[in-house]
């Protein structure tokens, strides 16, 4: 698995008639496979730092490594998972979890061997030759997990990928997440708005501060992956620091999601 490590990046972003400065010296890193989540308030960099780390944005300064060794550009490895999914309308569900292995050139019997597996990981097993816009919201988004899964990714990057779900089906797909994790033991780097989130799903939650983004504080989460977790002491601890934290940067009001409710 992967081993990631931001360095100092700064990300200016160039206008017509001014500058947006996203990050400012965020460094972070990332142990191979641990999971780590990112939360922060609206405009922070958030989703800016996860392009970086999957090498589709060069920083203005400073740089990310994997494996020790600096990127210039995407990985083979690496699978990016966006909010909006990111799939094909005209593809079926079969060959939209194909993409990646296609892009990559991966043969015709290979592709349907690992694209079939991942459906079938993901329960679309049966959903094969249908399409995007036949399935639900939460269909979508197991196709676009069966994609990253296709690719035997080591490096999982999510930027707000369960945000659009209503609750229940953004619980059932967050446990999903869970559970193939403990499977795969991938690294992973979870950009998310909802505190309860973050602790349920990282082992490290990343607290982001307003723009331009800066890494404001680490808060450990070891009890992350237990049998339960939800209903310990623990957890709710954890997001009431969190809470705290947030609080401090100011980012309730700029829309996170704190126990289910925007504060």
């Amino acid at each position: 698995m992967a081993t990631v490590e931001a360095r100092n990046i700064d990300v200016v972003y160039e206008g017509v008639d001014r500058s947006v400065r996203a990050l400012d010296a965020c460094s972070l890193s990332i142990a191979e496979g641990e999971p780590v989540a990112i939360i922060g308030p609206s405009g922070c960099g958030k989703s800016t730092l996860l392009l970086a780390m999957a090498g589709l944005l060069a920083p203005s300064r400073g740089d990310v490594a994997v494996n020790g060794e600096v990127i210039s550009g995407p990985r083979l490895r690496t699978a990016l998972i966006l909010q909006d999914f990111g799939l094909l309308p005209w593809k079926t569900v079969f060959h939209n979890a194909a993409l990646g292995l296609e892009v990559r050139h991966v043969s015709a019997s290979e592709r349907m061997e690992r694209a079939g597996a991942a459906l079938e990981r993901v329960g679309l097993g049966d959903f094969c030759d249908a399409y995007p816009g036949e399935l639900s919201g939460g269909m979508r988004q197991r196709l676009a997990l069966a994609r990253a899964l296709a690719l035997d990714a080591d490096l999982l990057l999510m930027d707000e990928p369960l945000s659009a779900l209503d609750a229940l089906t953004r619980e059932d797909l967050q446990g999903l997440l869970l559970e193939i994790w403990r499977q795969r033991r991938h690294t992973a780097l979870l950009v998310t708005h909802s505190i309860e989130e973050a602790v349920f799903l990282g082992r490290r939650v990343v607290v982001l501060s307003p723009r331009p983004g800066r890494v404001a504080a680490v808060v450990d989460n070891p009890e992350m992956g237990s049998e339960g977790y939800r209903s310990m002491p623990a957890f709710y601890e954890r997001c009431d620091e969190l809470r705290r934290l947030l609080a401090a940067e100011g980012a309730f009001d700029e829309g996170v999601v704190a126990g289910g409710a925007v504060q």
